[in-house]
């Protein structure tokens, strides 16, 4: 796959991962950014800029939880908006992966 291609994608997608990791359990960015690096190899510089965009919009929240090593640290946890955001994010990728495999899928 050309590599702008999957850059834009993985950008298009890159929000509703966040939530989707935060649905799970809180978090704090850089274990986010690990997951996400992991998983879709988005790098870590993208996730500090989006976690402020999304505690702007409502959708996270932030406190400080002490950390083992070192100092305390900011977790994320998604606010009531960011659940529902979520759902709503959730559905409509699962309804758009399903047309866009019809498309492709059936293509030779």
């Amino acid at each position: 796959m050309p590599e702008g291609i999957e850059i834009q994608l993985k950008k298009g997608v890159l929000d509703l991962c966040v939530l989707a990791l935060l649905s799970d359990h809180d978090s704090y960015a850089y274990e986010i950014a690990q997951r996400l690096a992991d998983l879709i190899g988005m790098g870590e510089g993208t996730i500090y800029p989006l976690m402020r965009r999304l505690q702007t919009e409502g959708l996270v929240e932030t406190y400080l939880q002490e950390s083992p090593a070192g100092p305390s640290r900011k977790y994320y946890r998604l606010t009531q908006a960011g659940r529902a955001s979520f759902a709503s994010q959730k559905a409509a990728w699962a309804s758009f992966a399903r047309a866009v495999e019809t498309i492709v899928g059936g293509a030779a």
